[in-house]
């Protein structure tokens, strides 16, 4: 029997794992390779920050999103696995929402992409559902005491984003404006958009 070395890197597990599927059989040769490929083509948090700024400006889009967020996106073309039901928490002045995957690391890909390392990691997955607010602070976040923290927990079936609050002073900024403002952490919850 070969003795593997323990401290391999995630990156040469990976490799290994791969090739001892595609070598029983169990995968055909290079199908992880074009699922990541189709992965960073097709799933970007860009493509959320689209529908943000879109709900921005169009209140009847808004209205579709909040009610059936899978829909919504998809009208802008933002659909496929892990987006088979996603419900968007509208960020206000009074409740500040963050999401998590406290089972592994979750995300509505189509408009979030693939998570983030800290949105994986072990600490950020446990300690932001006790204590958020903390969390959200050391992120670089201070979320004022009036305002209530939502924490919201992926689970099997559905993925969450936060439609933030649209910052003062972009009355008069397009869609791509507003789109270029966005960001990943903002639509996670563990940051708000400022308007530069």
């Amino acid at each position: 029997m070969k003795s593997h070395k323990q401290n391999a890197s995630p990156a040469a597990r990976a490799a290994a794992l791969e090739h001892a599927l595609e070598e029983g059989g169990l995968i055909a040769e290079g199908v992880l390779d074009s699922l990541e490929t189709a992965a960073e083509d097709h799933f970007d948090w860009h493509h959320g920050a689209r529908v943000v700024a879109r709900a921005w400006v169009d209140p009847d889009y808004r209205a579709r999103l909040l009610a059936d967020g899978t829909a919504a996106c998809a009208e802008l073309g933002f659909a496929g696995p892990q987006g088979e039901y996603i419900v968007v928490l509208e960020a206000t002045a009074e409740c500040h929402h963050v999401i998590v995957c406290t089972q592994c690391s979750c995300t509505a890909w189509p408009v979030l992409g693939l998570p983030p390392d800290w949105y994986k990691s072990p600490a950020y997955r446990a300690r932001v559902v006790r204590e958020p607010r903390r969390v959200l602070s050391e992120m670089g976040l201070r979320v004022p005491a009036e305002v209530a923290i939502r924490v919201t927990d992926t689970t099997a079936e559905t993925r969450f984003m936060v439609l933030p609050l649209r910052p003062e002073g972009t009355d008069d900024w397009s869609e791509d404006q507003l789109a270029a403002i966005v960001t990943r952490e903002a639509m996670i919850g563990i940051a708000v958009v400022v308007a530069g």
